[in-house]
């Protein structure tokens, strides 16, 4: 059997064949990123080995049309994180860096992690995921055209400054508009004016996204919105990141892919787990946001914490814990979803 490790790029992507047995590099080949290109890249893989499985660098974006063009042509392709990419050219003989180089690498990364998930086709999950980052964007530009109108007002006038976290509001948002009408005419006011019209702008749409995201939710994944602390856009998160429960053989492998699962780091008679900087980052931060907010206004969660606490663990580390268990909690729920047959294509993330 041969791994075919793939890297990349917009224009062109490298692939290193490596056997399975001894990690050897069998031979390499640079296609166009284009149709053409990933017809001739299946045609060299079939001529060098019956048995074959494609590993692709994650390359989200660069890396999408590859992996639909392998799984029409019903070849076997998973992602490899480029962290699991990289540690695994570090421990390399060969030194430098070249896209045969990173291609081998992902080749060798994914023999030494055989239960990476297998890549599958998009369906509504990436829907879902287009939603939340599309409004995470227009929040991030609302966010600095926010920092600059409050630098102009207060070059305009300091007492013109709004309470914090209030631009966001329809209603202040008219009465400093109608406030700056009053004033001279002036470059500055003009910029702050045009600014106030961007930020109505975007909470528009950002709240048009909302409602369309909770109602999506509703349909596709009603049981998340009933655990505490999991509003719709925590839950759409959750589920794009998730990209087809699954795909994760077991609870265990879904909270390492989610970066909650403890990493010991005891000592003697000391036992403890480490912060884990690993795994999808934006479902951490997910799980994170339901922690937060059932330690504010969760009972159980709060019992759980105290309960932690009481072992001799820091807040910290209670946190972490309570973070495990929720994904546990998550996990179930996704699994436990009765969906139909045709949504349970996703794409591997």
């Amino acid at each position: 059997m041969i791994v075919i490790g793939i890297d990349p790029h917009k224009q062109t992507l490298t692939a290193v064949a490596v056997d399975g047995g001894t990690g050897q590099a069998l031979g390499e080949l640079t296609v166009p990123a284009r149709a053409p290109g990933f017809e001739r890249l299946v045609e060299w893989a079939r001529s060098l080995d019956a048995e074959r499985s494609f590993a692709v660098e994650d390359g989200r974006h660069v890396s999408g049309a590859l992996e639909r063009s392998l799984i029409d042509r019903g070849e076997r392709s998973v992602r490899v994180p480029p962290r699991m990419m990289g540690e695994s050219r570090r421990t390399d003989r060969i030194s430098g860096k070249s896209d045969p180089v990173d291609a081998t690498a992902v080749a060798r990364a994914a023999l030494r992690h055989p239960d990476l998930p297998e890549a599958t086709l998009a369906g509504i999950e990436r829907e879902i995921g287009l939603l939340v980052a599309h409004r995470e964007m227009l929040v991030n530009e609302r966010t600095d055209r926010i920092c600059k109108l409050r630098w102009l007002l207060h070059d305009l006038d300091p007492d013109l400054a709004p309470p914090l976290r209030t631009l966001d509001r329809f209603k202040m948002l008219d009465r400093l508009a109608t406030t700056l009408r009053a004033l001279e005419p002036s470059v500055v006011k003009e910029l702050c004016l045009e600014l106030l019209n961007r930020c109505r702008e975007i909470t528009v749409r950002a709240n048009e996204l909302e409602r369309r995201i909770r109602a999506v939710m509703k349909t596709h994944a009603p049981a998340l919105l009933e655990i505490p602390g999991c509003a719709a856009l925590t839950a759409g998160k959750i589920v794009a990141e998730t990209a087809q429960v699954c795909r994760f053989p077991t609870e265990r492998h879904f909270a390492r892919y989610a970066g909650t699962a403890p990493i010991p780091a005891s000592s003697g008679a000391r036992h403890r787990q480490r912060f884990n900087r690993r795994g999808n980052r934006q479902l951490n931060a997910a799980m994170h946001r339901i922690a937060v907010t059932q330690i504010r206004m969760h009972e159980p969660a709060r019992v759980y914490l105290a309960t932690k606490r009481a072992e001799g663990k820091t807040k910290t580390e209670a946190i972490r814990a309570l973070k495990r268990h929720l994904t546990r909690v998550v996990f179930k729920t996704l699994t436990s979803m009765d969906r139909p047959a045709d949504r349970l294509t996703a794409a591997a993330a």
